[in-house]
């Protein structure tokens, strides 16, 4: 990775412009452009995201918009209403509102004088979901896209749900915007209004896991904005990136099998990041490619960037299981279409303890996971900087049932979903699956490949589940996390099958055993065989603009403890992110943000799961000063889920907001 010193074009940079909107709304931008941009007019590229320009994403935008500046376009990024500078209130994600008000921040841009018309829409999470959603629009000046760590699925792939599974990282994510909502503008750019809009977030935001949670199933709320319910409605080309490390890479197989539109997609090792900032690394070239890109959409020029692999993978070596990982080692391939016809199914049987490619007798295999099943998980969607990666599965594997395979006696290279198929049954009306498949090598050491959650009352359908008749059996189908991974000679796989995944899901409301019928159940590998043409599929090393400046005055960190209290029997998980206290020099602005999530559970009592998760955020310049701090709860009975939060924010010394939630949501065959 290298450190860039000079650029083709001079430019400069904006710190902030008001975009103003049809209703008398003003959004906040901080735009990089070529110094002759307005001699010589220059596509425009957006990114669209809630995270602060000024300061919360400030450091990662320096790594990203001067490159693109620096070759001949105008960048863009711009606050959501109701969040950094601009006006309004946020009271939820990817809101009807916030995509129309992109259409008209695209059409904005193609006006003015500086941009030639043709505008490009691009972010990685929120901005690659909105990409997606505000392409699916077509306002008439958006030419292109690139998304990257989406989804095209905002039920079945997305944080809330998984298999129709509730994810704590539903919880954990909704307290993350809780207590970005409660932040303000700053004073420098708002002005003396700043504490008013401040005091509008604060009363208007609203805490969103009570709304999320009253939506268990996959209806109207969770479609919207779900671009797989119509892919015909994208109109634009587009360009797809995620990381086998991720939680949102099966959404890329599924958007370049549904898109009729020109595209790209590359699928790397990393978790949710860019892939020129990767991590776990190595970073790819991505800002050359991106440029590529554009220039090729957005000005009709023949840069050769539609030549290659429509799809380039990494597939992974083996790695043994740790809970960070500084790097992946690995190749990358190329695929020309998706579905690949490269890629075989492979199917092997489960048989009493034995993964086999022939049927054995048929059995009847019981398993009523420890609810604590899952501790080593990591989690759902890692960012890679910390101990977030699943770590060694043999204590996982002691509460499931399993199924080994022998020694592969060649290497075997795995590219897409395995899919299991299991004829079951439950002596409860509801009850989950967590189905891992695992890596064992020669040591004994177990690394989790990939894996896959149901809920049984969802087995035919996320939008109307049904109850399990106790007793009556059923084939079920689940789909495991895409992957692109080698397994080597002299290791083994495993088929793991556990009725609890904490804290990764939420526990089913009562105790379950669930009966796996060996024999009648099967695994289908996707087998691919390494092709000549992999070898031209290489990425070139990442290249990185310099650095923003900021000052540490407090260097934080992330921690991630595991124990087991003997006394109480509960099993807890602590998650710790402390980035710190900065100051930004250019803006002489100081700020510190903190989390502390908590999980815990009893393995015999679905009613002690718990979770809780509290932040503090702190800015400050000169004499100005605030502070917030948010905390959630969630608990659960057999029946209902139960909510309850608090907000505090000062303003100095002053205390100018103090709230509490307190709210019983009945479960809906979750």
């Amino acid at each position: 990775m290298s450190t860039i010193e000079s650029y083709p074009q001079a430019f400069r940079e904006i710190a902030n412009e008001w975009i103003p909107l049809a209703d008398g709304t003003r959004l906040a931008a901080r735009m990089w452009m070529p110094v002759d941009a307005a001699a010589k007019p220059v596509p425009a590229i957006l990114e669209y995201i809630p995270y602060r320009k000024r300061d919360g994403t400030a450091p990662r935008d320096a790594f990203i918009h001067p490159y693109f500046a620096g070759h001949g376009f105008a960048s863009v990024r711009v606050d959501i209403r109701g969040s950094g500078e601009s006006d309004g209130v946020l009271t939820d994600e990817y809101l009807p509102l916030e995509l129309s008000d992109a259409c008209e921040v695209i059409a904005w841009l193609a006006r003015q004088p500086w941009c030639t018309g043709a505008v490009g829409m691009m972010g990685n999470s929120w901005g690659g979901f909105n990409a997606l959603q505000v392409a699916a629009l077509r306002p008439p000046a958006l030419k292109a896209i690139i998304t990257s760590c989406s989804t095209d699925d905002r039920y079945a792939d997305d944080i809330h749900y998984m298999g129709g599974c509730l994810l704590n990282d539903n919880m954990k994510w909704a307290s993350t915007m809780f207590s970005h909502n409660t932040r303000p503008p700053d004073p420098a750019l708002a002005g003396e209004g700043w504490r008013e809009s401040w005091l509008k977030r604060l009363e208007g935001s609203g805490l969103w896991i009570d709304t999320w949670l009253r939506h268990q199933r996959r209806d109207a709320f969770w479609k919207h904005g779900s671009v797989c319910e119509d892919f015909g409605a994208i109109q634009v080309p587009v360009f797809a990136v995620g990381g086998w490390a991720d939680g949102y890479s099966n959404a890329i197989p599924r958007l370049l099998a549904g898109l009729k539109v020109p595209r790209l997609a590359w699928i790397g090792q990393w978790a949710h990041r860019y892939p020129h900032m990767s991590a776990p690394g190595p970073a790819v070239g991505f800002l050359q490619d991106a440029v590529r890109w554009w220039n090729h959409w957005l000005r009709g020029q023949d840069t050769g960037i539609m030549n290659g692999p429509m799809l380039r993978a990494y597939m992974q070596d083996y790695v043994p299981p740790r809970a960070y990982l500084p790097s992946v080692a690995g190749r990358w391939i190329g695929e020309s279409a998706w579905p690949s016809a490269n890629v075989t199914p492979q199917r092997w049987f489960l048989n009493a303890g034995r993964l086999e490619r022939n049927a054995g007798r048929a059995a009847g295999l019981s398993i009523r996971s420890p609810l604590d099943t899952g501790l080593f998980a990591g989690r759902w969607c890692g960012h890679g900087l910390g101990p977030d990666l699943p770590t060694d599965q043999r204590a996982e594997d002691a509460g499931s049932l399993v199924f080994d395979s022998d020694l592969f006696a060649e290497r075997v290279e795995l590219l897409g979903a395995p899919v299991v198929e299991l004829e079951l049954s439950a002596d409860k009306p509801q009850a989950m699956i967590a189905v891992r498949l695992n890596d064992i090598a020669p040591d004994g050491a177990v690394t989790r490949v990939t894996y896959g959650l149901l809920n049984l009352s969802h087995r035919d359908s996320h939008e109307f589940p049904e109850p399990l008749v106790p007793g009556r059996r059923y084939r079920v189908r689940v789909q495991l996390n895409d992957v692109g991974q080698a397994i080597e000679p002299g290791h083994r796989l495993r088929l793991a099958i556990s009725t609890s995944y904490w804290p990764i899901a939420w526990s089913s409301p009562e105790l379950a055993t669930v009966t796996v019928h060996a024999g009648a159940s099967v695994l289908d590998l996707p087998v691919r065989a390494p092709q000549a043409s992999d070898a031209g599929a290489g990425l070139p090393p990442a290249v990185l603009p310099a650095p923003l400046a900021v000052t540490t005055l407090r260097a934080g960190g992330e921690r991630r403890l595991v124990t087991r209290d003997v006394a109480s029997g509960l099993s807890h998980v602590e998650v710790g992110d402390d980035q710190g206290l900065k100051r930004y020099d250019a803006i002489d602005l100081t700020m510190s943000s903190a989390t502390e999530a908590r999980y815990s559970i009893h393995p015999d009592r679905p009613e002690s799961a718990r979770a809780e998760v509290g932040w503090t955020v702190t800015m400050a310049r000169g004499p100005w000063s605030i502070e917030t701090r948010t905390r959630t709860v969630m608990t659960s009975t057999p029946t209902a889920f139960r909510l309850r939060a608090t907000l505090d924010a000062w303003d100095g010394e002053t205390r100018v907001a103090s709230k509490e939630w307190d709210s019983t949501i009945p479960r809906d065959n979750v």
